[in-house]
């Protein structure tokens, strides 16, 4: 479990890294998930410790959301001074992402009725 942790945060890392060399505009965590994604891609496979250990992960995600919490907790006045604008903004990314899975969806679904269609 150890080396699968610390192999998860070596991507992380090196993606944090790539981000503050070239100035990228992505968080660092996410072009080292890509990274790892990569790497998955290409071994093959998944090995049994990765897998354990990123399950054990997601099993306690909601534990990352605390901290999240807590802070709009501090800045409940803010958050009451603006509230329009973030339920604007809350409303329209939850539509957006919505329909951009829908799309993504019937387009994976097309593809492959096409590919079973195929001989």
């Amino acid at each position: 479990m150890l080396a699968a942790l610390t192999l998860l945060l070596l991507c992380q890392l090196v993606g944090e890294v790539l981000v503050q060399f070239f100035a990228l505009p992505v968080p660092g965590p996410v072009l080292g998930l890509i990274l790892l994604f990569a790497g998955l891609l290409v071994r093959g496979r998944i090995d049994a410790p990765l897998r354990d250990t990123a399950n054990t992960l997601l099993q306690h995600l909601s534990l990352l959301f605390v901290p999240a919490g807590a802070g709009v907790m501090i800045h409940a006045a803010r958050v009451a001074d603006e509230w329009l604008p973030l339920t604007a903004a809350l409303l329209g990314s939850t539509l957006l992402s919505m329909a951009a899975t829908a799309l993504s969806l019937k387009f994976f679904l097309r593809h492959r009725a096409r590919k079973a269609a195929q001989p």
